[in-house]
């Protein structure tokens, strides 16, 4: 047992990720909001909104946009918004 608890806190130290032999680098995405220094997401603003809607109609997630937690829920709650005042549609055609 000992070698197994000895192998997670390397694990652990190492950021929790596994050393592999993969040959591919992980980009980090930045957050578009922050890099302009947007305070608030305005649901005016349907141009922008579209980047965070898939074509069927559904809220895309942080892992596909690259938005920060913050402004992830500040761009669903303006899609909601501009959805209930028909500037964005629920679904597509």
């Amino acid at each position: 047992m000992a070698p197994r608890t000895e192998r997670k806190r390397s694990e652990q130290q190492r950021g929790g990720r596994r050393s592999g032999g993969g040959s591919f680098q992980i980009r980090r995405r930045n957050c578009r909001f922050c890099r302009a220094k947007v305070a608030e997401v305005d649901y005016k603003d349907i141009s922008q909104l579209r980047h965070y809607i898939s074509e069927r109609g559904k809220i895309r997630s942080r892992r596909t946009t690259g938005a920060c937690r913050r402004h992830q829920s500040q761009v669903a709650v303006a899609v909601k918004r501009a959805r209930e005042i028909a500037l964005l549609p629920y679904v597509s055609n």
